[in-house]
């Protein structure tokens, strides 16, 4: 994997746009594209190391409001540029010595017209870096049938690669919710369930591409897991977020903005995710699938209750998660903890509690299997 020397790299101003140049420990294949909404300039490589960048340091210009750095998927990095002003690439070059194969990244930018931008946007085709078919990551949850009453169940560790989520003293959100998924995978897998994740690793994964994995595997239920924190740490203990276009409060509005900004830092093109049309018809879908989520999120906090483990004064809320939109699917968002509370912070890191928590909600998902199918028959068909 090729290293980047932060001393020798740096993004500035200079001569009215913007000169990037990356030092390189190799030379690696790489692809430049802009995106709008916001304005976005993303670099694609194979593969680069980002350990010890810190954006502030690279990044000394005017036209770049923030940058994110950090693992896209297994053997991608990437590094976005959200900006100020609309650019466009000039030139790009990547020269590397040919005695110690070290290399350097060279790119300029220049202001444009908002309309000129806006024509530019958007990745080029390109079979190289097209995303493989999604798979759900497991291959006993990926055939097409399963045995009568075996749930297939995503879940989906929030998070990942270069969107690390919520970091405290140390504690990084997406990789501790890595780890507890393995454990809840455990619990559920030993109880006769077939489940897959969303990812394996430390990579990003979009929002959409989510859903899709969802879908690929015909999951019956779809299990987003989360451990954010809130400014003055007052927040402490599990709630669990369904669905809704309006936030039942402010916090968890916050909280839904905060999980969807991922895709921004990864520089996902947005431009098409609102359609008119389509949200009608899921809308429709939902009367239906809405109460059973509903359900299994009334099921969790009552499974945690049941087992003495803590829960926030308000564990039910619901706000508008974009990784919950999958119409057809009984979709749920449990915050497992806040890493601002000293205590769920102590909590969350130690193996013992979160594998109770992993058999807490265990049991509620079984119990809402019993409940789901004896209403089976009431359902339309």
């Amino acid at each position: 994997m090729a290293q980047v020397d932060p001393a020798r790299s740096r993004i500035r101003d200079r001569k009215g746009g913007l000169e990037l140049e990356l030092a390189l420990s190799q030379g690696v294949p790489y692809r430049i594209f802009t995106l709008q909404d916001p304005r976005r300039v993303v670099l694609d490589f194979r593969e680069v190391d980002w350990s010890g960048v810190q954006a502030a340091t690279l990044v000394r210009s005017d036209l770049v409001a923030s940058a994110a750095m950090g693992g896209v998927r297994p053997g991608w990095s990437r590094l976005v540029l959200t900006l100020t002003a609309p650019l466009a690439l000039q030139r790009a070059a990547l020269t590397i010595d040919p005695e110690s194969g070290a290399a350097v990244l060279r790119a300029r930018f220049m202001r444009v017209g908002d309309a000129a931008f806006a024509a530019a946007a958007g990745a080029a085709p390109d079979p190289g870096w097209a995303l493989p078919a999604a798979t759900s990551g497991d291959s006993r949850a990926a055939s097409s049938t399963s045995e009568a009453g075996v749930l297939r169940i995503l879940l989906d560790p929030g998070h990942g690669g270069l969107d690390p989520g919520a970091m405290r003293d140390g504690v990084t959100e997406s990789r501790l919710m890595l780890s507890y998924a393995r454990t809840l995978r455990e619990a559920l897998v030993r109880a006769g369930a077939e489940v897959a994740m969303t990812r394996e690793d430390d990579s990003f994964v979009s929002l959409e591409r989510r859903v899709e994995m969802a879908h690929a595997m015909d999951a019956d239920l779809f299990i987003s897991l989360h451990a954010d924190a809130l400014a003055g740490g007052g927040a402490r203990g599990t709630t669990v977020h369904t669905l809704s276009k309006t936030a039942s409060d402010e916090a968890s509005r916050k909280l839904a903005e905060r999980h969807d900004r991922g895709d921004i830092l990864a520089g996902v093109d947005l431009s098409h995710s609102d359609d008119v049309v389509a949200d009608v018809l899921m809308d429709l879908a939902r009367m239906e699938t809405q109460p059973r989520s509903e359900a299994l999120a009334d099921a969790v906090v009552a499974a945690l209750r049941s087992a003495g483990l803590p829960l926030n004064s308000r564990p039910r809320r619901a706000a508008g998660y974009s990784v919950l939109k999958a119409a057809d699917i009984p979709s749920i968002l449990i915050e497992v903890g806040f890493l601002s509370s000293d205590r769920d912070r102590a909590n969350l890191v130690t193996p013992e509690f979160r594998a109770r928590l992993a058999g807490a909600v265990r049991d509620a998902v079984l119990a809402w299997q019993l409940a789901d199918e004896a209403e089976a028959p009431l359902r339309r068909q």
